[in-house]
């Protein structure tokens, strides 16, 4: 095979996270180096969260020694470490852009982060290299989800009608706070090089990674933000990890995947365990029958479907029309756990 792929940590592990580490015979690619400690509500002692969750740390940690290039899809502490700032040295970044297409909390976060990169490998303050800020105009993002904003919701529709207004107000604010802030600048040093790369294709040998501009973490104005997802492309071969997009929630964004039709697909699930609180039924609906829809119509070689998922026991009878799609059609979809020959920790304790 000219591409390969490795499941470092994931949720069905025992701790929140999506790091996979990407290599073909030009570069090796790690993917969102980051890990978080399972929530309150997961069915497992503390002590065993907190040995998961050093397990992951040390397990990213050694992979990060055999990467060139490190992806941050998002600025969210389970696809980053913040402070463990020697995975990123001799490593080309290629992160999403913190100053647009973001969310409140995830500038701040990415601010803390720039501020110790930089100074860590640059001996700079970032107030000394901010980049003057930047007056532009951005379109309304439901002109980009042509199916979804069609989609016939039946008795939901007046509601989903209220809540996408009440989305685009939120999202204009965002976009007077862009226009607003000093922008963090791109760097480059001896030790670390510093791209943003939504919407960019960056060329090694045979090898292409190409990233999508930003899409919603979830639901179409998701309050937490946005996310890049990551195409990897060598001799004929390609991988895709869809980072956050939650099932996918949004039709467009399983349409786009079934066109890219990958070899490997690293697709994250909706979040069963906040059923009735961050997610709905209606779109839980949604996230099943784009799965089912990416299920039946790409010809992968295997499917990870894991993170956000496997956070609760009954994830795959929440999902379970996606399971049974694979098991009919023979498509190889399964957690990173059993990936790797292991039970999801979720369903072992």
């Amino acid at each position: 095979m000219a591409l390969s792929f490795e499941p470092i940590w994931f949720d069905s592990l025992g701790a929140k996270s999506s790091c996979v580490l990407v290599r073909t015979s030009d570069v090796s690619i790690l993917i969102d180096p980051g890990i978080a400690i399972m929530q309150p509500s997961f069915p497992a002692s503390e002590e065993e969260k907190i040995e998961w969750l050093i397990e992951g740390e040390k397990a990213i940690k050694r992979a990060s020694e055999r990467a060139d290039v490190v992806v941050i899809t998002h600025y969210h502490y389970d696809h980053y470490f913040p402070n463990d700032l020697d995975v990123y040295k001799d490593k080309l970044l290629l992160v999403k852009d913190p100053n647009e297409y973001i969310n409140d909390s995830q500038r701040e976060r990415a601010e803390y982060f720039y501020s110790n990169l930089y100074r860590y490998f640059g001996d700079l303050k970032l107030e000394d290299i901010w980049r003057k800020s930047e007056s532009k105009e951005y379109p309304n993002p439901l002109e980009e989800l042509p199916i979804a904003f069609s989609k016939d919701f039946g008795d939901y529709n007046t509601r989903r009608k209220q809540l996408l207004e009440k989305g685009l107000k939120w999202f204009k604010n965002r976009v007077n706070k862009w226009n607003q802030n000093p922008r963090i600048p791109e760097m480059s040093f001896e030790n670390l090089k510093v791209i943003f790369a939504d919407g960019e294709t960056f060329q090694f040998g045979d090898t292409k990674i190409r990233f999508t501009r930003p899409l919603f973490h979830g639901i179409e104005f998701s309050r937490v933000g946005w996310v890049i997802s990551v195409v990897i492309e060598c001799k004929e071969e390609k991988f895709i990890h869809s980072s956050d997009l939650n099932g996918p929630i949004i039709e467009d964004y399983a349409d786009w995947i079934t066109k890219e039709n990958p070899d490997i697909l690293v697709l994250d699930g909706p979040m069963t365990y906040m059923l009735g609180y961050l997610l709905n039924k209606i779109n839980l609906r949604r996230t099943i029958e784009n799965a089912v829809k990416i299920v039946k119509e790409i010809d992968a070689e295997v499917i990870i479907y894991d993170h956000h998922l496997p956070r609760e026991r009954h994830f795959r009878e929440h999902t379970k029309e996606v399971w049974e799609a694979a098991e009919r059609l023979d498509k190889n979809l399964l957690t990173a756990a059993e990936f790797l020959g292991m039970r999801p920790k979720v369903l072992g304790v």
